[in-house]
């Protein structure tokens, strides 16, 4: 029995996933859903001439639709990283891709592999559903920490606003024109159900909780209490802004440190896989010898379970909440 170097073409189907599902979602969406561009997207949306009601609409949609749908078959472990993402598709038409891009898969290992029928199918759902898992996670956990870096400025221009003179619904509808997204449309979208008749702060509380970030939290709270108590407004922003910038410094710097542990944990588990690659691409036959030993496949699943184990271990050694 020999072994190939088929390992490589996993890899490269699964990078082919997930280059097709960015490539279908900038298609279907255009460049402006992209994170990379930064481009204020419901601005853009209304200068096209969409009414300003028909904005709020779509992009209420997109950004609540996910957490409705958890229901769906499959879609649960998905739900809350899409909301986060705010991702546009619908959960039907998500679903329709993780189907789509599985075929694709399974295409693809057909071709570039002598799996048998039974492996492509499972690697192909795998690398179907893995994938559109991956590319949402990474999407909200981007999208997550641009929001975290842009609101101690949003604040901070929220005061200037309020000390001119400004209302505190002005001050959102300035912050949501001056800023780049993604905190630019969410607060686009506040300023619009304020001016509908919504309350500001049941507003900012509902943001808060699906984006699932304190710092917002603290916004929410701060807003309620002055809107039932009274107070200068701005002061309390003010203050507001040097905490949470605070705790962004203290979140950047623990993050610095433990860095190394993490990148750590990452190389021990990841060179395994790597040196086994360049040794299937190098020598094929490096293995005969002891590749039909009966444990053979158990000690691979063994050795991969640890290296598994020890990414999750060290993931959660490093996890320090600020």
């Amino acid at each position: 029995m020999t072994l190939s170097a088929e390992p490589i073409v996993y890899g490269l189907i699964f990078i082919a996933v997930l280059v097709l599902v960015e490539g279908v979602y900038l298609v279907a969406f255009g460049k402006s859903i992209s994170l990379n561009k930064r481009v204020n997207r419901r601005l853009e949306m209304l200068d096209k001439g969409t009414k300003r009601d028909e904005v709020l609409a779509k992009l209420r949609k997109e950004m609540d639709q996910h957490m409705t749908s958890r229901g769906l078959p499959l879609y649960s472990i998905l739900a809350d990283r899409a909301q986060k993402a705010a991702i546009a598709f619908t959960p039907q038409q998500l679903i329709m891709v993780m189907i789509g891009v599985s075929v694709v898969a399974f295409v693809g290992l057909t071709v570039g592999t002598e799996a048998g029928l039974a492996v492509r199918v499972v690697m192909g759902l795998t690398m179907g559903v893995g994938g559109v898992f991956f590319w949402i996670s990474s999407k909200a956990k981007k999208r997550v920490s641009l929001i975290e870096e842009q609101l101690p400025d949003a604040v901070e221009l929220m005061v200037r606003s309020l000390r001119v003179g400004h209302p505190f619904s002005s001050a959102i509808s300035i912050v949501s024109k001056e800023i780049k997204d993604p905190l630019a449309t969410e607060f686009g979208i506040i300023a619009d159900e304020a001016s509908y008749g919504r309350d500001i702060g049941d507003a900012l509380k509902a943001m808060a909780e699906r984006l699932d970030m304190q710092d917002l939290r603290f916004l929410a709270v701060a807003v309620s209490i002055q809107q039932q108590s009274g107070g200068n407004l701005a002061e309390i922003l003010e203050g507001l802004a040097k905490v949470i910038r605070a705790r962004f410094r203290l979140f950047r710097r623990v993050k610095a440190i433990t860095a190394e542990a993490q990148w750590s944990g990452k190389f021990l588990s990841g060179f395994p896989v790597g040196a086994l690659i360049v040794i299937q691409v190098t020598d094929p036959n490096y293995y005969d010898e002891v590749i039909d030993h009966p444990w053979f496949i158990p000690a691979c699943f063994v050795v991969g379970a640890f290296l598994v184990a020890n990414l999750i271990v060290m993931r959660a050694l490093v996890n320090i909440k600020v």
